[in-house]
């Protein structure tokens, strides 16, 4: 009796998508790592930041304010530009470790990164305020980050949400000069949060239009995009051939109405002791971006004072 064997012939598994795209969707030049001596040679864009000087005599610095929901890594983005500009780690904001929903930061402070050991300063400042928190009595208000971006916030006062600033406080600036209006206003959102609560999205919502009717240039910082995704997790380099990343850049883009052009990524400096060239290359494009959108404002107040 003949007998007869046949194999059925399988096909190997499809394996699933590639979570990286062919290339990347943005071109970014990262910081090369040659040394010269001890040190990395720097990159064309942190000698433009070194060498930047406010065209306008009357202003010392740009001013640049943060704002977002609690934890977005606001005042560690503050922390990574001076390290990148420092060479070193440096703490000049203070962060909370913790993970609670109650912002670390209340007072209205700014923040000026040091150039040399000489008292000199980089002519560019922060500004970071209390975080976007849900609920009645919680957060900075949209009321006075509005006055914030017309300088009429004076140094130090601490925000009370149960209480917006009104002209009666010793905390209003009656009288703003051009270097206490903000020049640039940075939206702060992590990449990690699945979705921006509705009430803080209203929120940031308000303050963009303020900062429109005002003429103010506006970007967004998205943080944390090591944590999002495994790829750039592994690799930084990653960052604009994410898939996730970019939809996630344009649903944030959609809900808040920035152009994704005004919408650049981040790793801020966390757990790490030593500089990484991947982040400086990061935090350097979106720093030099925040300066110039900043310039091109002052200047224009200057071009429309002149017309008057």
């Amino acid at each position: 009796m003949g007998s007869s064997s046949s194999s059925s012939t399988q096909q190997a598994p499809i394996p699933p998508p590639s979570p990286l795209l062919r290339n990347p969707w943005r071109q970014i030049s990262w910081r090369d790592n040659k040394k010269q001596g001890n040190s990395l040679q720097p990159s064309e864009e942190l000698k433009y930041v070194k060498n930047f000087q406010p065209q306008n005599d009357d202003v010392k610095y740009i001013r640049i304010l943060l704002c977002g929901p609690v934890g977005a890594g606001k005042s560690s983005f503050i922390n990574s530009v001076s390290n990148v500009l420092r060479g070193r780690m440096a703490i000049p904001a203070l962060v909370s470790a913790t993970t609670a929903d109650q912002s670390f930061t209340r007072k209205y402070e700014t923040h000026k990164i040091q150039k040399d050991g000489k008292g000199n300063y980089y002519p560019f400042v922060f500004n970071d305020i209390m975080g976007l928190e849900d609920g009645t009595g919680r957060g900075v208000s949209a009321h006075d980050i509005k006055l914030a971006l017309m300088g009429r916030v004076k140094e130090g006062h601490k925000f009370n949400p149960e209480s917006p600033l009104s002209p009666d406080d010793p905390g209003y600036n009656s009288s703003p000069s051009l270097d206490d209006r903000v020049h640039v206003l940075v939206c702060v959102y992590s990449a990690n949060v699945p979705e921006m609560r509705s009430s803080t999205l209203q929120k940031m919502k308000k303050i963009r239009e303020a900062a429109s009717n005002l003429g103010i240039p506006q970007m967004a910082v998205l943080t944390k995009v090591d944590q999002v995704c495994g790829e750039t997790e592994k690799d930084l380099r990653n960052v604009y051939q994410s898939k996730h990343l970019k939809k996630k850049m344009a649903d944030f883009s959609s809900s808040l109405g920035i152009p994704m052009n005004c919408i650049l990524p981040v790793k801020n400096y966390s757990h790490e002791i030593k500089e990484d060239s991947d982040v400086d290359t990061l935090i350097l494009s979106v720093l030099k971006l925040m300066i110039n959108f900043g310039e091109d404002y002052i200047n224009k107040l200057e071009s429309n004072k002149a017309g008057c």
